[in-house]
């Protein structure tokens, strides 16, 4: 018997951009890390390095007369469960057997050929690492320096040197600390970040859409309250950084009631950014004006986003919330809903990671975030190409003269601007063409 990543056919081409990331990662002793956008077919990319993979694997045995080895076990790891079943559908569809296809979560604990499983799923079952020839780490950015028991993982893919390892990420930040063992184990053997991709065709062209809006007077002197608090505490403390502020945390004693005091005003401070009045009342103003178009709005808290379902309620605007809460059968149902009963989707994180939505034009960011990856995933459910769609509306909604104002510069670097912008002003939006070409 061959191994079952043989028989993979796609009922397309590989593209170029493709094909070079395939390249790179046999060049470099299969392994490293492909840093693609959100949309460039990261998957189709990780099948086909499987593919050839398992073919220099043969062929290695086949020189040594060792054909008893017919096997190759891959071990594929994603963030989250729903991922697992999205990928084995995918698997299918691509001519793989499902008869060789595992998938190892929860209850479920089917060990394959090729195995799907979660990060944390795999944290207290290391034989998988220990059984596979190749790991593929989807959204590789999860396993950093910061999360023990996933470096932990990584320290057991890496015993065995003759393991093919290959990372896929829409974004990571290479100087991070956090990401060094990432970047020293498994290096970028090839970038494709959303400006390339849109100067080739492969992705819709983004148009960025800034809007300011205001605090109400009551919002303002709370934040004004919480924004002194925090001040005065890292004052105290001699410490401005939430890393370093955590580590206090634990520590005990006064200092780590300071702490957590100084993270209990900074939360009050987030909540109110993303649910003031006026950001929600823009978006629904948005909202109304692409009645009839499928949209999807980002936010932080689930508590935000609900503010928001009923304000649009109340205007008999049907909408719908998906989070981590949710259950996959239900989320499906909605997903399936949408663009027919409703047209805004709120989402809190859920599908800003591996979901599929190309139909999809107009995001509306609400919070803001630091978190550049966070914010590449948002912009990459929306600027996915088809032959109906060759742009997408990236609304971005910020509180003027606070913290929030950041969000904007953080979009731009996401999107890789190096060009011009084009600016039309009104007393109440900023409008930010994005010049690709």
């Amino acid at each position: 018997m061959s191994p079952a990543i043989l028989n993979l056919r796609f009922p397309f081409s590989l593209t170029n951009d493709q094909e070079n990331a395939i390249t790179a990662w046999i060049k470099n002793g299969y392994k490293g890390s492909i840093i693609y956008s959100t949309g460039t077919g990261k998957t189709e990319i990780a099948f086909e390095c499987a593919r050839r993979a398992a073919i220099n694997n043969r062929l290695f045995f086949k020189k040594d007369n060792n054909m008893n080895h017919n096997g190759f076990r891959i071990l594929f790891l994603v963030p989250r469960i729903i991922l697992i079943e999205q990928n084995v559908e995918r698997l299918v569809r691509y001519n793989i057997d499902k008869e060789s296809i595992g998938a190892f979560f929860g209850e479920k604990k089917n060990e394959r050929e090729i195995t799907i499983s979660t990060y944390q799923s795999v944290i207290n079952n290391h034989i998988l690492i220990k059984n596979s020839d190749m790991v593929i780490l989807d959204e590789v950015h999860f396993i950093s320096n910061t999360a023990f028991s996933y470096t932990n993982l990584f320290k057991i893919i890496k015993e065995d040197p003759k393991k093919m390892i290959l990372g896929l990420t829409a974004t990571i930040n290479e100087l991070d600390p956090k990401y060094q063992e990432i970047i020293k184990t498994i290096p970028p053997v090839r970038r494709y970040l959303i400006k390339e991709a849109v100067d080739d065709g492969r992705l819709a062209k983004p148009e960025i859409i800034s809007i300011e809006v205001s605090l109400t007077n009551e919002e303002k002197d709370t934040y004004d309250k919480t924004s002194e608090l925090i001040r005065n505490i890292s004052y105290k403390l001699n410490a401005y950084e939430p890393s370093i502020i955590t580590k206090i945390l634990y520590q005990g004693g006064i200092r780590s009631k300071y702490a957590k005091e100084w993270f209990s005003q900074v939360r009050i401070r987030k909540d109110l950014l993303n649910s003031s009045q006026n950001k929600l009342e823009k978006a629904v103003q948005i909202i109304k004006k692409h009645h009839h178009e499928k949209s999807m709005i980002f936010s932080e808290t689930i508590d935000s986003i609900s503010k928001l379902k009923t304000i649009l309620e109340k205007k008999s605007i049907p909408s719908e919330i998906i989070h981590s809460k949710i259950k996959i059968k239900e989320r499906k149902a909605i997903l399936e809903k949408w663009g027919k009963d409703f047209f805004p989707l709120l989402s809190v994180h859920t599908l800003e990671i591996g979901y599929d939505i190309p139909q999809v034009g107009i995001a509306i960011i609400l919070s803001n975030t630091s978190n550049i990856n966070q914010i590449a995933q948002r912009i990459g459910r929306v600027i996915r190409k088809t032959e109906a769609k060759d742009k997408a509306l990236i609304y971005v909604i910020h509180v003027k003269e606070t913290r929030d104002n950041k969000i904007v510069k953080m979009v731009d670097k996401a999107v890789g601007k190096k060009s011009e912008r084009l600016f039309k002003k009104t007393s109440t939006q900023t409008k930010i063409t994005d010049n690709f070409k």
